[in-house]
């Protein structure tokens, strides 16, 4: 193993691994922590009262498998859908993808036979270890982004029934001085609870005293523990990949930096034993491409 990772040692658990937060919000014991952590973070707050977990499975029928995210699916009392997604590691066509997963439950609500057309309202909620908006300078100032459908003219809501809301962790840096607010605190959570020796004295209220509990790393059984320490490492080597990747490719010209880059990520995660079909998910190469790749080298 090339590096001592902390998180074998730490108290709380990593909340962007996939094991990490599947295990906070993912199973019923941490319904009402998404539902407290999800009112902030649409700005709605009292909005989602109770939820039902759906199969995530439903999210889609993609060529290659999406194991590389722990991603939620649940429906409100209201009826309305929202789609959780933890993505670690950057995707060319992200934006779109979002799309595709908010169609996923719109078409659900389509019955056979005649239809009225009232649809109830869908939301797509993804937490991102990377910046997606980066197009303006001001941009960097804003850490969670809102997406409506508008119209162009009057820039007016057209319609309520679809929101994204993109919450981009990078660009979060308060430390735990600065918070201000319990949306403050979840981020500063998110980003950093592995690393906390013992719970801030400043953080509190039952929400936080849930998820601290439901984060002990001692209380996981072994056959969690199993499954944590792999989710680490799988976390790392993405992340080592991509930060290898990145290197490499600013040494390069644009076009033959973004594929330097895939290749990089494919070679890292060949030495990792990682799947192919998660290779497949990072680098947008097919899997024929890949197996080809490996038997080349």
């Amino acid at each position: 193993m090339e590096k001592d990772y902390v998180e074998f040692n730490a108290r709380y658990l990593n909340l962007l691994t996939d094991f990490g937060f599947h295990k906070v919000f993912g199973e019923d014991v941490g319904k009402k922590l998404l539902m407290n952590f999800l009112n902030y973070v649409i700005k709605e707050e009292g909005h989602i009262k109770q939820i039902l977990y759906l199969n995530p499975e439903q999210l889609g029928n993609f060529k290659t498998d999406r194991k590389a995210v722990f991603d939620i699916f649940c429906i409100t009392e209201k009826g309305e859908y929202f789609i959780v997604e933890m993505q670690k590691a950057k995707q060319e066509f992200f934006r779109e993808r979002s799309i595709f997963y908010a169609s996923v439950p719109i078409r659900k609500q389509a019955p056979k036979g005649k239809w009225n057309f009232h649809l109830k309202g869908v939301y797509v909620v993804a937490i991102l270890d990377f910046v997606i908006f980066d197009e303006f300078k001001e941009d960097k100032e804003f850490y969670i982004e809102h997406v409506y459908l508008t119209r162009e003219r009057t820039k007016t809501v057209y319609s309520n029934k679809l929101k994204f809301t993109f919450v981009e962790l990078p660009k979060f840096g308060k430390s735990e001085e600065n918070l201000k607010t319990d949306l403050d605190i979840w981020l500063f959570l998110l980003k950093n609870m592995h690393l906390l020796k013992d719970r801030p004295a400043s953080i509190r209220g039952k929400f936080f005293d849930k998820l601290f509990e439901i984060a002990e790393i001692n209380q996981l059984t072994e056959a969690d523990m199993e499954k944590y320490e792999k989710s680490v490492l799988d976390y790392y080597d993405v992340q080592d990949a991509m930060k290898f990747a990145r290197k490499e490719g600013r040494e390069e010209g644009r076009k033959e930096g973004i594929e330097k880059e895939k290749i990089s990520i494919i070679q890292k995660c060949l030495q990792k034993n990682i799947a192919i079909e998660d290779i497949v998910f990072l680098t947008g190469y097919s899997k024929e491409q890949i197996i080809q790749y490996k038997t080349k080298n």
